[in-house]
């Protein structure tokens, strides 16, 4: 059972891992003590070979607000070096998620703002509820959302990467899926729910396959269009050679 005073919550249902931020009274903001929680879940998860899935969340009425006041005080006083460990702490986390062998997904009820709209936008999958917030607030404290600027540009296109970064403007829900920030709407009488059926999807699916769809998808971000119908090539036939695939086909065929 896991210890309900902690920053983050992690469990596992069925094959969903369950990652919960626990600071309602902060809105979920985040500092040190959650970035680890959160990179010592995925670890977690990416040795579980029962999860397809992973599933972030916000207990209380916010997925999460962003930077907590101590961390803002921390960045503050903090020399260039500090400033560069900090940094590229939230980098390894987004490099985390990347990474992860399964899905993760994101399910946004409230408020994700400047970094927890960051750790939103680095998920694989954003599910939200109809009320729920999308932004990035920082160029208001002369802060720049850097990190996440590389996934945000490869999520939507330029000019809405642009105007979502620069004015630093909530956004609905509505209006996040339709610039293609959030894959999903659910009502926010059924959120729960519709997100545990969302989830029981990847029942249906191989999770060899999820895995390696996943990291080809990225991987391919990088290379140029041969290489990348080359690398195809390999994939195509390491999926042919796993278990999953043989007895997929086996079954398809004596239908």
């Amino acid at each position: 059972m896991p210890d309900a005073t902690q920053p983050v919550l992690y469990s596992v249902e069925g094959h969903v891992a369950r990652i919960t931020l626990n600071r309602p009274d902060k809105r979920n903001a985040l500092n040190d003590e959650v970035i680890s929680g959160v990179k010592g879940s995925l670890r977690d998860a990416d040795r579980d070979e029962r999860v397809r899935v992973v599933v972030i969340s916000g207990e209380g009425k916010d997925f999460c607000s962003g930077a907590d006041l101590s961390a803002l005080h921390k960045i503050a006083d903090a020399s260039v070096t500090e400033n560069q460990d900090d940094a590229r702490s939230l980098m390894e986390l987004f490099l985390m998620l990347r990474g992860l062998a399964v899905p993760v997904v994101a399910a946004v009820q409230g408020r994700a703002l400047a970094g927890g709209c960051g750790l939103a936008t680095a998920c694989d999958l954003v599910l939200a509820s109809s009320s729920a917030r999308f932004g990035y607030p920082e160029v208001k404290i002369g802060f720049v959302p850097a990190i996440v600027m590389a996934i945000l540009r490869r999520n939507v296109s330029e000019k809405n990467a642009f105007g979502l970064i620069t004015r630093g403007k909530q956004i609905s829900a509505a209006e996040a899926k339709r610039i293609g920030l959030v894959n999903e709407i659910f009502s926010e009488d059924t959120f729960t729910a519709d997100v545990d059926a969302y989830l029981k999807g990847f029942n249906e699916t191989s999770r060899s396959a999820v895995t390696l769809t996943k990291k080809l998808l990225y991987e391919i971000d990088g290379l140029d269009f041969n290489a990348a119908l080359d690398t195809g090539v390999d994939v195509n036939v390491i999926a042919r050679m796993t278990d999953d695939c043989k007895q997929g086909i086996a079954k398809f065929l004596k239908k």
